[in-house]
């Protein structure tokens, strides 16, 4: 695990509220879905929260972001409103994306978040474009694009990877090796485990990072970035994490040990790693007020969310053309 050098205070606890916050909402939307008020496929990002969280701790204003559709932590991490996330999980009005997204496909360009993608790693070669936009533009912009390692076995993510190489895209490739493509592993589903080589014969630099230190993530991120921004072209960073959920709200995992999941859980949880490291600088009383803080912004999003009204039906025919 990295060590906390060169990292105030304020951060490590800047990092530690917004895992938490991922954390903590995922479990209640977990729990609305299981209460019948979240409809359709439901994917969550507990376990992975430091990933995101690092990541975005080493982007500027104007950068941009696009993954599939395991995505509300990275809405959460963008900076995106949990109201109005947890609002467009349960298809209301107040949502980001007025009810219609849903959980796989609620946008804010605001926040510089492109996407929640439903289509397996069709999100790449789109987050190409971005960066296609950014080079173009010549706006000093990085694209992030996120992808898991299932979708590290599509066609477009390698037409995506020579373009980008090409024209030294400013991008920035993470993939997020959560160790089971829905539900098989990554050594039944791929003849090179090490994902972060997939980039050798397009001249992309490669990196395997612990996904589960957030620090370690936010090391290997912020040379991407630089590299990216200064006009060098895309790295490729495998992020090896874990999910502790299924795959999606109705997979019962059974192709994993209850054991298997529990060790990680005990031995290399991210939020868990952080906490230590915290412990130089808060005492117990200190996270449990971050923690009920927390639990609190997330009991008003899901209050929020089953107050606010559905779409009205005249909704059906908004945002689907763009006016030129």
């Amino acid at each position: 695990m990295t060590k906390a050098k060169a990292v105030s205070a304020d951060e490590l606890v800047r990092y530690y509220r917004d895992m938490l916050l991922i954390r903590r909402f995922e479990e209640r939307a977990g729990q609305l879905y299981g209460m019948g008020l979240i409809g359709g496929f439901c994917h969550l990002y507990i376990g992975q929260e430091a990933v995101v969280v690092g990541m975005q701790s080493v982007v500027e204003e104007g950068d941009q972001v696009i993954t599939g559709y395991r995505d509300h932590g990275h809405m959460l991490a963008c900076g995106m409103d949990p109201k109005e996330i947890m609002a467009e999980l349960t298809g209301r009005a107040g949502g980001s994306s007025k009810g219609k997204g849903g959980s796989m496909h609620m946008f804010s360009r605001a926040a510089g978040f492109y996407g929640g993608h439903g289509i397996v790693g069709a999100q790449v070669s789109l987050g190409a474009g971005l960066a296609f936009a950014n080079r173009y533009r010549d706006n000093g912009r990085v694209s992030l694009t996120y992808f898991g390692d299932g979708a590290a076995n599509q066609g477009q993510v390698y037409e995506s990877f020579n373009m980008a190489s090409l024209w030294k895209l400013p991008v920035v490739f993470i993939v997020e090796n959560n160790q089971y493509a829905m539900g098989t592993s990554v050594q039944r589903s791929s003849s090179e485990t090490h994902l972060f080589k997939r980039g050798v014969s397009f001249n992309i630099p490669g990196e395997e990072v612990d996904g589960m230190d957030v620090l370690a993530v936010r090391e290997a991120g912020r040379k991407a970035v630089q590299r990216a921004r200064s006009g060098k072209g895309p790295t490729l960073l495998e992020m090896k994490t874990y999910r502790y959920r299924g795959h999606s709200m109705s997979d019962p995992a059974k192709y994993r040990t209850r054991e298997e999941v529990d060790e990680v859980r005990t031995q290399r949880d991210p939020i868990e790693h952080l906490k230590a490291l915290l412990s130089e600088h808060l005492d117990d009383a200190a996270l449990k007020d971050i923690d009920r803080e927390i639990r609190a912004i997330v009991t008003e999003a899901a209050q929020f969310a089953q107050e606010s009204p559905e779409p009205a039906p005249e909704e059906l025919y908004t945002d689907v053309l763009a006016e030129s």
